[in-house]
C-alpha cells in the first residue's frame, strides 16, 4: 500500500504547494521544496528511497521532450555559440571548481569530482518554472543550456565514478572518445527516433495512436542512447527539436489538440512531484549523517553554492569580453546584451532533478566491496545545493529582474499580429478561387468574406494598440453574446437530461461540441 500512499501524498503536496505559492506570490518550486521537507519528517516516507532510475528513465525524458518541443529553434540558432559554451565549457569549469572546493573541505579527489559533476548542470524544469518573467532571448538561452549541459555533466560523472570504483582510466584519448560518443551518438539516436516518429505520424490517422507514438518517442530515444553509452538527454532533446520543426505541417489538428490537453498537465504533475521529492530526499540524507559529518556537510552546501554562483558570473562576463576581443563582426555586436541582463542570467542558474538523479546514481560500493567513499555526504550536499539555488536564487531573481529594468519583450506579440494579419489577408485573397473550385454558393462566400474581414480589422486594431477601436468593441460584443448563448444552450441540454428526455451519452456528445466552441471563443477573446 505504500506505493499508493506515496501517489496520494505526492499529488496532494503538488496541489498544496502550487496553491500556496499562488496565494502568497512565491514561486511554487520554493513552496514545493518546503512541503517536501515537511513530508520527509514522516518516517515511512523518509525511508522510501527514490531509485535514481525513476528520475532518469521515467520523469526526465518527458520533461526534456516537452521543453524541446516548446523551445524556439530560431533563438537557439541565433545564440548557438553562447549556448554551446555554457553547456560544455562552463559545466567543465564548474565541476572542476566544485571538485577543488570539495577536496579542500576534505573529500578525496574522486568523490570531489563526483560532487562537482552532480551540481554542475542547470535544470531545464527549474529554469522553466522560475525564469518565466525574463525576456524571450534570455529564457531560450537558459533553457537550451540546461537541455544540453546534462550530457557534459554525465560524462564527467561517469569518469569520476569509474575512476573511484576502479573501472575507468583517465587519458586524453579516452576522455575525448567518451565525449564524442555522448554527443555524437546521442544526436544520431535523436535524429533516428525523430525520423521514425515522422513516418509513423504520417501514416496514423487515429489521434490516440499518433499521440501514443509521441509519448513513446522520448523514452525510446533515451533508452537507445543509453544502450550504446551515449547521452540519453541529448537524444531526447534532438528528437524533440526536430519534431518541433516538422510537426506544424505534419501533425493533424485533432492529434495536436489532444496532445496539448495531455502534455501540459503531465509535465506540471511530474515537475511538481520532482521538487517535492528533492525536499524528501534532503530529509533522507539528513538521517544518514553523524553530527560532525552534518556540520561539515552544511558548510559544504554553503561553500559549493557560493562557488557555483561565482564561477557562473565569472564565466558569463569573461567569455563576453573574450568573444568581443576575438569576433569584431557587425552581426556580433547585435547579439550583445547589457551587464544587467547578464547579471540576471547569472542568478538564473538553478539546479534540480538532474543533479538529484546524478547524486543518487552514485554506487553503494567500489569493486573491492568497500563502501563508496562519502556517498551520503555527496547526496546531502547535492540536495542542499538544489534547495539553496531554488529557494535563495528563486526568491532573489524577481528583485534582480526589477533592478535590471530589462526592456519589455514585445516581439512575440508583434510577430503574432504580423502572422495573423498576413494569414487572414492571404485567406481573403484566396477566397474567390477556393469558393469557385469547391462550388460554394455566393451567399456563403460573402458571409465568410465578411467574417474574415471583421477578424482582420480586429487584428489590425489590436496591433495598433487602440483599445477603443470600433472593431475591437464589435468583437467583444460578438464574443460575449456567443458565450452567453452557449451557456444557455448548455443549460437547456442539462435540463433535458435531468428530465430524462435525452441520455447521458447525448449530453456528453453535445457538451463536447459546446466546450470546443466556448474554448475557441475564449481563446479568441484573449488573443484579440
Amino acid at each position: 500500500m505504500l506505493g499508493l500512499e506515496l501517489v496520494v501524498v505526492l499529488g496532494a503536496a503538488v496541489l498544496l504547494g502550487n496553491a500556496l505559492g499562488q496565494r502568497f506570490g512565491v514561486a511554487p518550486p520554493v513552496v514545493l521544496l518546503l512541503v517536501g521537507a515537511l513530508i520527509g519528517l514522516v518516517p515511512a516516507i523518509r525511508q522510501s528511497q527514490l531509485p535514481p532510475e525513476v528520475v532518469l528513465l521515467l520523469f526526465l525524458p518527458v520533461l526534456l521532450y516537452w521543453e524541446s518541443l516548446t523551445t524556439s529553434m530560431r533563438e537557439i540558432r541565433s545564440n548557438l555559440r553562447g549556448i554551446v559554451l555554457l553547456s560544455t565549457v562552463l559545466v567543465i569549469l564548474t565541476a572542476g571548481a566544485v571538485a577543488v572546493a570539495g577536496h579542500a573541505l576534505g573529500l578525496p579527489w574522486g568523490p570531489a569530482w563526483v560532487l562537482g559533476a552532480a551540481v554542475a548542470p542547470t535544470d531545464a524544469t527549474a529554469v522553466g518554472a522560475l525564469a518565466g518573467s525574463l525576456p524571450r532571448r534570455e529564457v531560450t538561452v537558459l533553457r537550451a543550456e540546461s537541455l544540453v549541459n546534462d550530457g557534459t555533466a554525465l560524462v564527467i560523472f561517469g569518469l569520476a565514478v569509474g575512476i573511484t570504483v576502479g573501472e575507468e582510466h583517465l587519458t586524453l584519448p579516452h576522455v575525448g572518445t567518451l565525449f564524442l560518443l555522448a554527443y555524437g551518438g546521442g544526436a544520431a539516436v535523436g535524429v533516428a527516433v525523430a525520423w521514425v516518429n515522422m513516418n509513423l505520424r504520417r501514416r496514423l490517422d487515429d489521434p490516440l495512436l499518433g499521440n501514443l507514438v509521441m509519448i513513446l518517442a522520448p523514452f525510446t530515444a533515451y533508452l537507445l542512447a543509453e544502450l550504446i553509452h551515449a547521452s540519453g538527454v541529448l537524444a531526447v532533446v534532438v528528437s524533440g527539436l526536430i519534431m518541433a520543426q516538422v510537426a506544424p505541417s505534419l501533425i493533424r489538428a485533432e492529434h495536436r489538440r489532444q496532445a496539448l490537453a495531455f502534455w501540459p498537465l503531465a509535465t506540471f504533475i511530474i515537475n511538481g512531484a520532482l521538487f517535492v521529492l528533492v525536499g524528501v530526499e534532503l530529509q533522507y540524507a539528513f538521517g544518514h549523517l553523524s553530527r560532525s559529518d552534518l556540520r561539515d556537510a552544511l558548510i559544504a552546501v554553503g561553500v559549493v553554492s557560493v562557488v557555483l554562483v561565482l564561477v557562473r558570473f565569472a564565466f558569463l562576463f569573461s567569455s563576453a569580453y573574450l568573444i568581443r576581443l576575438i569576433d569584431r563582426r557587425p552581426q556580433q555586436r547585435l547579439r550583445r546584451i547589457s551587464h544587467r541582463a547578464r547579471t540576471v542570467s547569472g542568478f538564473a542558474g538553478f539546479r534540480g532533478a538532474v543533479s538529484l538523479a546524478v547524486a543518487l546514481s552514485v554506487p553503494e560500493s567500489t569493486h573491492s566491496g568497500a563502501p563508496f567513499p562519502d556517498r551520503a555526504f555527496i547526496v546531502f550536499v547535492t540536495s542542499g545545493v538544489i534547495v539553496v539555488t531554488l529557494v535563495v536564487q528563486g526568491l532573489l531573481l524577481p528583485g534582480v529582474v526589477r533592478w535590471a529594468r530589462l526592456p519589455r519583450d514585445t516581439s512575440v506579440d508583434e510577430e503574432q499580429v504580423l502572422a495573423e494579419t498576413k494569414a487572414t489577408e492571404d485567406a481573403v485573397k484566396a477566397l474567390p478561387e477556393l469558393a469557385a473550385r469547391l462550388g460554394t454558393t455566393p451567399k456563403v462566400t460573402e458571409w465568410l468574406r465578411q467574417e474574415y474581414e471583421a477578424h482582420l480589422a480586429t487584428v489590425r486594431a489590436k496591433g495598433a494598440g487602440t483599445d477603443e477601436d470600433p472593431a475591437l468593441l464589435h468583437n467583444r460584443h460578438y464574443t460575449d453574446l456567443r458565450l452567453a448563448l452557449i451557456a444557455h444552450k448548455r443549460a437547456t441540454v442539462v435540463r433535458l437530461r435531468d428530465e430524462q428526455r435525452i441520455d447521458d451519452t447525448v449530453l456528453r456528445r453535445l457538451q463536447t461540441a459546446l466546450d470546443y466552441e466556448e474554448m475557441r471563443l475564449a481563446g479568441r477573446e484573449q488573443v484579440e
